[in-house]
């Protein structure tokens, strides 16, 4: 029984999940799972009281919830500690595993022996995006009539993935990648841990072998678990007094950055790239970027990197710079090392050689400056939206004119709140294609653009 003394099962013998394997044998990341939200790292957007998952744990009846984000970022666990703390029947299937008519069947069982209402219903679905639209559907009577909450979690978005039927019955709850400060925290923990974890002193993993466990997870404390536990059983194999940086490559089979013991070098690496790219200089872009790979830098830390790069840097002087940089990235997830990172390469000459803006970024962040320093102004009454008729009554929506039903699509109208008054935030470049943007303006706006 758990700490809080669930009810025994009304499936005898079927898992319920709400208890964690205590067994030796069980791989360490299944160990380390939290059991409560107190044990819980990361997530803090969602996490504590006032926070969306406190909403959760006191709502009657418990919503159906769709768990999305990427992989190690805690979405089973959250499910779980949920049905634990709600003392729930948990009934886990894997997506991947576990066929529709096994799911249908297990439910229909629920149905009709389960007689204790105010005790949830949990069904939960690992990687619930890979059942196609048919099996999406065939849960919904169930969902519907309240045999069971449903918990889903997917790595892809729900938007695309999962029906609209059943998305709309569903709260969508976000996860964000793991942090480097919360994975250190997991792979500590899963180190010292005498009961669940290896029970090692601190030290018994190096400072420079830690950064690379955590550097080369990615935000994913599965995989930091899996290679901690693979480390620190090469070094107990060995007679090692320590799991040092050699260790740790050999654990995860990737080579470590070159760092010093800040991991200055690996600040020093990316800057130099991020400023070449921004000189406008294809040779040396190439150069540190071939640099970063041949130390074993995770290709995708610097993809996201260029991503971000085309909307500071490149901006609006050549749109397309944000396309071919996210395709890059899903390039380089297809295919792999080595033959992805060419379409690294071809987007970093890409970015070295375009015009280059930083108007977008400029304007954003005056825009962010007035949103947080100037108060809530209140929009104004025509640029509303009036689907009751009381609002229509209030006068919302009224006075707006369509653009469309004007000469090129344009009229002068006043869409910023009254009480703020007009503000220029985005003045374009004559780099590139901001040179016909700022043009378009001219034309549209003319005087009434600050200058």
């Amino acid at each position: 029984m758990s700490a809080r003394g669930n009810p025994p099962p009304l499936f005898p013998g079927r898992p319920e999940g709400a208890q964690e394997s205590s067994s030796g044998s069980a791989p360490l990341a299944d160990r380390m799972r939290p059991r409560t939200l107190a044990g819980f790292v990361g997530q803090e957007a969602i996490l504590g009281e006032g926070k969306f998952l406190s909403s959760v744990l006191s709502s009657r009846p418990l919503p159906s919830l769709i768990f999305w984000g990427p992989p190690g970022s805690g979405k089973t666990t959250l499910a779980r500690i949920i049905a634990a703390e709600t003392q729930a029947v948990f009934l886990p299937y894997s997506a991947v595993l576990a066929g529709i008519k096994e799911i249908k069947e297990a439910l229909a069982e629920l149905r009709r022996v389960r007689t204790d209402r105010d005790r949830p219903a949990i069904l939960f679905i690992d990687e619930i995006h890979r059942f196609n639209k048919a099996q999406q559907d065939a849960l919904l009577p169930f969902v519907e009539d309240g045999t069971v909450t449903l918990f889903g979690t997917t790595t892809e978005n729900p938007s695309f993935e999962i029906r609209n039927a059943l998305l709309s019955r569903c709260r969508v709850l976000v996860l964000d990648p793991l942090s480097a400060k919360d994975v250190e925290a997991i792979v500590l923990r899963g180190l010292a841990d005498p009961d669940r974890g290896l029970g090692k002193p601190g030290e018994f993993l190096s400072p420079e072998a830690l950064r690379h466990i955590v550097e080369i997870s990615d935000g994913d404390a599965r995989v930091a678990l899996n290679a901690l536990e693979a480390a620190v059983a090469i070094a107990e194999h060995r007679g090692l007094p320590a799991v040092d940086v050699a260790v740790s490559e050999e654990a995860l089979r990737t080579k470590a950055l070159l760092y010093d013991k800040d991991g200055e070098e690996h600040y020093n690496l990316i800057s130099a790239f991020h400023k070449s790219l921004r000189g406008s200089d294809p040779d040396a872009s190439l150069y540190w970027l071939a640099r970063m790979l041949a130390a074993g830098e995770n290709p995708l830390y610097i993809a996201r990197r260029m991503i971000r790069f085309a909307s500071e840097d490149v901006g609006n002087a050549a749109p397309g710079a944000l396309s071919v940089t996210l395709a890059a990235a899903e390039a380089y997830r297809t295919l792999g090392s080595p033959e992805g990172e060419l379409a690294l390469a071809q987007a970093a000459v890409y970015l070295a050689t375009a015009p280059k803006s930083n108007r977008v970024y400029v304007a954003f962040s005056r825009a962010m400056e007035d949103a947080k320093s100037r108060g809530s102004h209140a929009v104004p009454v025509h640029l509303r939206n009036a689907p009751t008729r009381l609002m229509r009554e209030l006068g919302y929506g009224r006075k707006y004119q369509y653009p469309h039903d004007f000469a090129d699509a344009f009229v002068p109208e006043e869409y910023f709140p009254e009480t703020l008054g007009r503000r220029t935030y985005y003045e374009p470049s004559e780099a590139g294609h901001e040179k016909v943007i700022a043009m378009r303006l001219q034309t549209w706006w003319g005087a009434l653009r600050k200058k």
